[in-house]
This record gives structure tokens, sequence and C-alpha cells, in this order.
């Protein structure tokens, strides 16, 4: 699963990094999460040299509705890989409306009993990486605006992951540096379902963070939110910690 990540929306960080134009207003989400819809940095396959922001929650071009369009924005943050070919608001995108979600790392919830401690996890050597997702374009029943949409596409976790997303088990699918652009290339059932794994857990650093990152009490979106903390439950991986 992957709600919450971080985004660095600045040119100077983005386009030698992803070797793209960036178009949009600048920002730094250091926590944001999917449940507003925010507009995320994307690199979409009918568009490999630009960065677009684009917003968070799929609608697929067939939605009869803005009330049908808006119910399917909430259920499609996330599209299960296993599935994509197979779920009807993902299938037309999963063939070849491939994408990269530009993020400099997402958190997610260990569970201990009643207790549940949020971790950041990001790229060892800290730069801004890919995730694959899937995106749509859907033209509003009301104005005739076209929104463009996507989903960030997860699949199963690895050793890290799985330690600290020990309920789920699950993790969003991350590129390796330097194949973005080979994704979303990538057409057809069988080669799409070749690219989707869990990323190799030696490329990824975590540590738990304060519950600030849950948005409770005030605005998550602060620097401290990345910042570790002390770690009080049996640590998820020695050597990060």
């Amino acid at each position: 699963m992957c709600y919450t990540v971080a985004s660095n929306k600045k040119k100077a960080i983005l386009e030698p990094r992803f070797q793209a134009e960036f178009e949009g207003e600048e920002a730094i989400e250091y926590s944001v999460s999917g449940f507003t819809h925010p507009k995320l940095p994307v690199i979409s396959s009918d568009a490999p040299g630009k960065i677009a922001l684009v917003q968070w929650g799929l609608i697929p071009a067939w939605a009869s509705s803005k009330e049908k369009a808006y119910m399917l924005n909430k259920q499609t943050l996330n599209a299960k890989g296993e599935t994509i070919f197979e779920k009807p608001s993902f299938r037309k995108s999963a063939s070849k409306r491939k994408c990269c979600v530009l993020v400099n790392g997402f958190f997610e919830w260990q569970t201990n009993g009643k207790e549940k401690t949020p971790y950041f996890i990001y790229m060892k050597n800290q730069e801004a990486f890919a995730m694959g997702g899937l995106w749509d374009e859907w033209i509003d029943t009301d104005n005739g605006e076209l929104l463009r949409t996507f989903s960030i596409i997860t699949t199963e976790a690895n050793p890290l992951m799985a330690k600290i997303h020990n309920t789920k088990q699950r993790m969003p699918f991350i590129l390796k540096p330097g194949q973005e652009k080979e994704w979303l290339n990538v057409t057809g059932e069988a080669d799409t379902m070749k690219w989707i794994k869990p990323l190799d857990e030696e490329l990824l650093a975590a540590h738990p963070v304060s519950k600030l990152v849950n948005g409770k009490s005030g605005s998550a979106n602060v620097p401290e939110v990345q910042e570790p903390v002390e770690q009080r439950q049996i640590p998820v991986q020695g050597s990060l910690f």
C-alpha cells in the first residue's frame, strides 16, 4: 500500500535526475496524503520528456458522471499489480498508459499490538525516485474539462518492507534508477507483469518517525515529519537503526 508520500517539486532536483522538463508550480511537500488527492510530479508515457503535475486517484475514461468519477477517485490511489489487467478501472491503462510518479520517500506504519509506529522509507542515496503507475484521462461531464489522473502500482513487500508494513506486507512498485524511461515504453500484459516486483531492499533505507505524520496534532507537511525518532519497538533492520 502507499497512501502518504514526500515530494520535492523543484526543477533543480527533478530535471537533472529524470532528464525531463518540469512544468508546474514548485513546492516541497514533506508529507502529503493521497486521500487529499494532491497533484504530484509525474512523467507519462505519452510525454516522456515532460514532468507534469497530475492528480492522485485514477478516474477511468469511462466514468459516466461526476459522482461516479469522484467515487472511483477515492478507490484508485493504489492499483494492485497482480490484478491491473482484471480490474475495470485499470485494465485499459495497464497495457499502454504507464507513468512514473516522482517522490523523495513514502511513509508506512508498523503494527505492534495496538501500537502503530510510522516509518519514513527512502533511497539510501537520498535521491528522488520513481514509483511505477498508471494514468488515464476523463472528460468532466459538467464542463467538458479534461482531467488527467494516476494510480500508484503496488506489489508484494521485500523483506525490509514486510517487517515495516507487517500486516498487509505490500509496498509500492519502485523503479531502479535509470529504468524510468524503459518502464514508460512497456506494453502488453506479459511484459508489464515481468516488471512489477519488489525493489531490492539493499537500495532502501528507513527509520521511525514521530506520529506528527498522522496529522492529528496539526499540519504534517513540515520538515520535522521526516526526522528519525528513538526506536522503542524491536528494530526492523539492525543495520539501519
